[in-house]
């Protein structure tokens, strides 16, 4: 059964509960203009006027040209991924092959990633065995943050990493930046690039901060399957 809610009864829905919230906040999310357009109008009694308040949410709803920037990368990909587990930097990288398909959700706003491949992982007796890794992802473009943002998870932790980015269009580069917990007390930095050479090929550089010292892990080749 589809279940139908107005937007309007769910922005209404919001502000009712707003004006408790915006007491103990001295500011609203910035606007494209700088300040909040909600908090300049304020009444002088502190409460935001509701009004403004949906006008700039209905605002930051809206899609832009870095939404379409994670959109144009729907589609079937094939990638190949070389790692470096080894810590002797002389060592040859650890190589594999798999799939990825990219797709939009929520009219554009966000954009989802499915990986699947295999890959040799060390058992508890020390030998490799073959596994298949599972991961999903989840970036989108917060208007509020002025950001894009993104999630992951993976068949080989609990965890969820959370991670923030830039676009740098001169070079076509995403830079997204995250910390990560996967042993307790252990938290690691992670540094991720991703550049987009053209509508078919794209490239992920996975970086580790090692004690200050920042080292590439991990580099994924990514070529379009078929059009798109």
């Amino acid at each position: 059964m589809k279940i139908s809610i107005p937007l309007s009864t769910i922005l209404l829905a919001t502000l009712i509960a707003i004006p408790s919230f915006a007491q103990t906040t001295s500011t609203s999310p910035a606007d494209v203009s700088g300040r909040s357009s909600a908090a300049q109008s304020a009444a002088a009694d502190g409460q935001p006027n509701q009004q403004e308040m949906m006008k700039q949410m209905m605002e930051l709803s809206k899609l832009n040209e870095n939404h379409k920037l994670l959109t144009d990368l729907d589609g079937n990909w094939n990638y190949t991924i070389k790692f470096w587990m080894n810590p002797d930097p002389n060592a040859k990288p650890q190589e594999s092959k798999g799939t990825a398909v990219r797709k939009s959700m929520m009219d554009g706003r966000f954009s989802t990633l499915d990986v699947t491949g295999k890959m040799e992982m060390p058992g508890p007796d020390g030998k490799k065995k073959e596994m298949t890794f599972k991961g999903h992802g989840i970036d989108g473009y917060d208007n509020v943050k002025k950001k894009f943002v993104g999630s992951w998870v993976d068949n080989m932790g609990t965890g969820i990493m959370f991670s923030e980015g830039t676009y740098d269009p001169a070079t076509k580069t995403f830079t997204y930046t995250s910390e990560y917990e996967g042993i307790p007390g252990m938290k690691q930095k992670i540094r991720e690039v991703i550049k987009v050479t053209d509508n078919d090929h794209h490239t992920l550089e996975w970086y580790e901060d090692r004690g200050g010292q920042e080292a590439k892990t991990m580099e994924i080749n990514y070529t379009r399957a078929g059009k798109k």
